[in-house]
Parts: structure tokens; C-alpha cells; sequence
């Protein structure tokens, strides 16, 4: 007997999903359904969100925004960063579907995301141009970065660092800094 095949998602196909406390995404057609997060991954997304938000009403280089997000490249793909920063002029519009030009994404790691963080999402990110993407695994005290063109991340195990067009200063953040105990 044939199994039934799983449907192929779109964008607006998930966005009538029901808001039951899961995180529902698509990227090709494929499903992602994630439960809330840890509360060490919401820490993590606290104190990246303040330090990047921070710095960018020093360096006025972008808008700061979080999950749950609405960005979609494609009729099939339909993705909720953790955190990400968008162009101000993008920002300014108001509209979900005027981000397509995201500058800086930032997924930290859950059980439950992993395989879609740095599997899927961070694929796609990359066929979207996305300069940088980071990969926060607290359990392994590292971040991965991606570029676009990388096949392999770069590991970094000391500071983050981010040098978007038009700033006058790189964002800096100690890992130790941002993974210290709560």
C-alpha cells in the first residue's frame, strides 16, 4: 500500500495554519514545525537582540527585527529568524512581503531547530544573498558563520563580529560574553 504523499506548502498555505504556540515555517515546499524554545535559547536571543540593537542606534546600518517574522523569498518558503536586520528603507514600509534584502540572520540553536537552522534555513538564507548568518550553539560555546558563496561555515569561538555597509565602527560581542550563566 502507498504511503500518502505529504503536501507541498506555500507561503500562504502556512499562514492559515492556526496559532497554537508552534512555530510554522516552509522552505521548499517542506514543512518546519517547531515547539516554543528553551529558556536558555530565549536568554540567548535577549542578550543578542539587546547588543545589536544597541549597536545599531550607534551605527544607524539597519533595522533590528525578531521572530515571529513573516519573510518570505518565494510562493514556497515563508522563514521566522530568530533575529535579523533588515535595510531601514525595507523596514520603513511596513509590509512583510518589502523584506527581501535581509543583511544579518541569527538562529540559536534548539533541539528541535537544528536540523532546519543549519540544514535548510541557512541554505536557503544563502541562495537569498543573505550576508551573514550566524548559527548560536550554546552547547558547543561556538557560533558557525555563512556567507553566501561558504560551503563551510567559519567556527568562531571568541567574538562576533559584523561589519555591515555604511557603519563607521564593526558590532563586536565576546562569546563569553554573550553564553556567561544566566
Amino acid at each position: 500500500m502507498a504511503m500518502p504523499l505529504s503536501p507541498y506548502y506555500t507561503a500562504e498555505m502556512v499562514r492559515q495554519l492556526p496559532d497554537d504556540g508552534q512555530r510554522y515555517e516552509v522552505v521548499a515546499g517542506e514543512l518546519l514545525v517547531t515547539p516554543a524554545p528553551r529558556l536558555r535559547h530565549q536568554h540567548l536571543v535577549g542578550r543578542l537582540s539587546l547588543a545589536v540593537g544597541n549597536y545599531l542606534l550607534r551605527e544607524p546600518a539597519g533595522v533590528l527585527l525578531s521572530s515571529p517574522a513573516d519573510i518570505s523569498w518565494a510562493p514556497d518558503v515563508l522563514v521566522q529568524p530568530d533575529l535579523f536586520v533588515v535595510p531601514l528603507a525595507e523596514a520603513r514600509t511596513g509590509d512583510w512581503a518589502a523584506l527581501q534584502h535581509l543583511l544579518l540572520v541569527i538562529e540559536v540553536l534548539s533541539p528541535s531547530t537544528a536540523r532546519a537552522d543549519r540544514f535548510v534555513k541557512r541554505r536557503r538564507c544563502q541562495e537569498a544573498g543573505v550576508p551573514l548568518y550566524w548559527i548560536v550553539d550554546a552547547d558547543a560555546e561556538q557560533v558557525e558563520a555563512w556567507t553566501p558563496t561558504d560551503h563551510f561555515p567559519r567556527i568562531v569561538r571568541d567574538a562576533l563580529e559584523w561589519s555591515p555597509a555604511g557603519a563607521g565602527t564593526p558590532f563586536r560581542l565576546e562569546l563569553a560574553e554573550l553564553l556567561r550563566p544566566l
